[in-house]
């Protein structure tokens, strides 16, 4: 794993607990914006890439969910947490996750988002089931109809629900989708919207399901999205700053 040390911050740098601040109260505006209460909305800092160091500041400035794309970097930040006692972090694994690696997203995570397939859904419960447990999880839904993004379609979804609200050992709490990157948030409000109806949709066909999360919104877009109903925002760069690449 990368060096764990963060880069010395000159005078001109704000530091990540600010950062945090603002972005928490963005979510907080936005909420109160729609009606709605900011306790409702769980913020997950996307840490991808970044040293634990950085988790670990932010932990101590009351961060609690974080967020990883890549299965392999999760579990090294998950050891760390473990090795120096940060046991309140709660885990999302964000990204796409391969079939092959589906047992690596069966784990002490609070969420899996990004459940894009029924032959994925099924590896993941057959996994669980191995390992005496089970998988909480948000279905991943490609509304936009791009070909770049991942996920079911909304009437493939409508169709497949009844076997994957069947599996043993996965537990679907919500929907998930990634909007396309517009120049202005508000072009994505429409996809939100639909992913919002959608969900609400599902709770009145499969009322046997558990339909009380919504994640969508990132650094660009996620006061739009909270305005259309997310509970989860998954929010990195407004936070940590630029990826670096590499």
């Amino acid at each position: 794993m990368s060096d764990n040390s963060t880069t010395p911050s000159t005078n001109n740098e704000p530091s990540l607990a600010s950062q945090l601040a603002l972005v928490k109260a963005r979510v907080e505006q936005a909420a109160q914006r729609a009606g709605r209460d900011p306790a409702e909305i769980t913020l997950v800092a996307v840490s991808k890439t970044k040293p634990f160091a950085m988790i670990a500041e932010l932990a101590d400035a009351g961060q609690v969910d974080f967020g990883e794309n890549r299965l392999e970097e999760l579990w090294e930040k998950v050891d760390e947490a473990q090795n120096v006692g940060l046991a309140e972090i709660r885990w999302h694994a964000i990204g796409t996750i391969q079939s092959r690696k589906s047992k690596l997203a069966v784990g002490p995570f609070a969420l899996v988002h990004s459940v894009d397939t029924a032959k994925l859904a099924q590896r993941l419960s057959r996994d669980a089931q191995a390992a005496g447990t089970r998988v909480d999880a948000l279905l991943e839904v490609n509304v936009s109809g791009e070909e770049s993004k991942h996920g079911f379609t909304p009437n493939q979804l409508r169709t497949e629900l009844p076997q994957l609200l069947a599996l043993p050992a996965i537990r679907f709490h919500g929907l998930m989708t990634m909007a396309p990157l517009e120049q202005e948030p508000e072009a994505t409000r429409p996809i939100f919207r639909r992913l919002r109806l959608l969900l609400e949709d599902l709770r009145e066909r499969f009322p046997q399901g558990h339909w009380q999360h919504l994640s969508m919104g990132m650094t660009n877009d996620f006061e739009v999205a909270i305005e259309e109903g997310a509970t989860i925002v998954r929010v990195g760069t407004a936070i940590f700053g630029k990826r670096e690449l590499g």
